[in-house]
């Protein structure tokens, strides 16, 4: 048995921790590519399963990491498109915190040449939850209006990036900063409110008038419920990708739901299927991959850790200090 080095749980104290160790060497099956791990990105359900709060699907390695770039070093024989040497990025359902993981070919995207390994890990998780997020279910339409909250987490840059270039959109952000507004401003947003210091629905109808959202991504749950409800429009959609905040709601009305013919919406992505994820992968990728080369778009980088100092990387996302995405290489 051929094994690799990987980053592991060590969940023998009271606190889990990650540490390096020995993991078998993935073998691709015959429609997926083995890579060898150049660099990936970190997500909060890479906490949430530290924590043993969020297991990987059955079957799934339980191997951290839903991202991944690197150099491709085995093809199975129905992985068309791919060949040894290639440098591919692409979602995970786990694997990416390793020197070694295999992904389905439909999964898989080529880097462009200008692309460097820490940008391309920073692409997948974010771009693809967010395209599937803001075009597939949230049905932005040309030139509307959308809030997406925490703006500058990973999810909302890459949301309002595809909705500047993609629908040429009206975007309005929510973040806990003004450091964070400054980011997503520079982004494209066209409102950016501190959560911290001023109640987003009062501010937005102050700015652009009552029900002025068509759509709303939300990552935060309960506490904006009240507030999301009165902001969208008529025919307005809300989807959820998380519940950060709170996920019960004691007392609510259903009324708006009704009045303004609203549609709530919520998903997440690493329990799709094959299918369902190569089709975003396929047409993420000729929407997006141009727009990637132009520089028109960019995942935004908060910060680059060696491997080994995976812990110090996983208390920076655990405070909520990162804006973008949070990278690893040296594997």
């Amino acid at each position: 048995m051929e094994t690799m080095k990987a980053l592991l749980v060590d969940n023998t104290t009271q606190n889990p921790v990650m540490k390096l160790g020995d993991f078998q060497k993935p073998e691709p099956d015959n429609h997926e590519i083995l890579v060898k791990v150049e660099a990936t990105a970190l997500n909060r359900a890479d906490l949430m399963q530290k924590a043993g709060k969020y297991p990987p699907p059955k079957g799934v390695t339980p191997i951290l990491g839903l991202e991944m770039a690197g150099i491709v070093e085995k093809a199975g024989k129905n992985a068309d498109g791919f060949q040894v040497g290639d440098h591919v990025f692409g979602l995970l359902p786990g694997g990416g915190y390793a020197e070694y993981c295999t992904i389905h070919a439909g999964h898989a995207m080529k880097m462009a040449e200008e692309m460097s390994f820490e940008e391309a890990a920073a692409i997948s998780e974010v771009f693809l939850t967010a395209y599937q997020a803001v075009i597939w279910l949230g049905e932005l339409g040309e030139g509307e209006t959308v809030l997406i909250h925490a703006g500058a987490s990973g999810v909302g840059t890459a949301a309002i990036q595809l909705a500047k270039e993609l629908k040429q959109a009206r975007i309005i952000t929510t973040a806990g900063s003004n450091e964070k507004c400054s980011i997503t401003a520079a982004l494209g947003a066209d409102l950016c409110m501190n959560y911290n210091e001023e109640n987003f629905a009062e501010s937005l109808e102050e700015t652009f008038g009552k029900n002025c959202v068509d759509l709303i991504i939300d990552f935060v749950g309960s506490p904006y419920w009240d507030n999301n409800m009165r902001t969208l429009s008529m025919d307005g959609r809300l989807v959820y990708l998380a519940m950060l905040g709170g996920a019960t709601i004691e007392k609510m009305s259903l009324v708006p739901i009704l009045r303004k013919r609203l549609t709530i919406r919520g998903s997440t992505l690493r329990n799709r299927d094959d299918d369902y994820k190569s089709k975003l992968t396929k047409e993420f990728h000729e929407q997006a991959v141009n727009l990637f080369r132009q520089k028109r778009m960019k995942p935004v980088i908060d910060s680059v850790f060696d491997w080994e100092d995976v812990e110090e990387a996983h208390n920076r996302m655990e405070k909520n200090l990162n804006a973008g995405k949070i990278i690893l290489t040296g594997m």
